[in-house]
């Protein structure tokens, strides 16, 4: 964490930029970090801030992780600390998954975290007891 121009701004690795330190963001980097760190996610396969586009209307993910040839796996929508998750953050990240069809969404808070793993055969998901490892969510493609 750093201060430029008088603002609190932590720089973010997959940006490989400084960017402003708000309360998502605090969450966004942290969980990236663990990821990373403790989950052995691969910091070139992860993507903040990505860009989707539904006609004239542009939304973002917080973070896409992508498999080797690209194709996106996992989303994670973060929110600040004192935002309660509720199924309203679900409903967001249910509208970029339609776009995406990926394996796995992720919902954080930073003191509260969901996971869910898509069963698309079945029209179904269910909750993980945790976030899943690299290998996992490599093992289930």
């Amino acid at each position: 964490m750093s201060l430029k121009n008088g603002r609190h701004v932590i720089f973010d690795v997959l940006r490989r930029k400084y960017v402003a330190l708000t309360p998502e963001e605090w969450v966004r980097q942290h969980f990236v970090h663990y990821l990373i760190e403790h989950k052995n996610y691969p910091k070139g396969l992860l993507g903040n801030e990505v860009e989707l586009r539904i006609g004239e209307k542009r939304l973002r993910c917080d973070t896409v992780l992508y498999s080797q040839t690209l194709q996106p796996l996992m989303i994670i929508e973060y929110k600040s600390p004192e935002i309660e998750v509720t199924q309203r953050v679900f409903n967001q990240i249910s509208t970029y998954n339609m776009l995406l069809h990926v394996d796995y969404l992720i919902v954080s808070n930073g003191l509260q975290h969901y996971c869910c793993k898509m069963d698309y055969d079945q029209g179904t998901y269910r909750f993980l007891r945790e976030v899943p490892e690299y290998s996992e969510v490599l093992g289930m493609l």
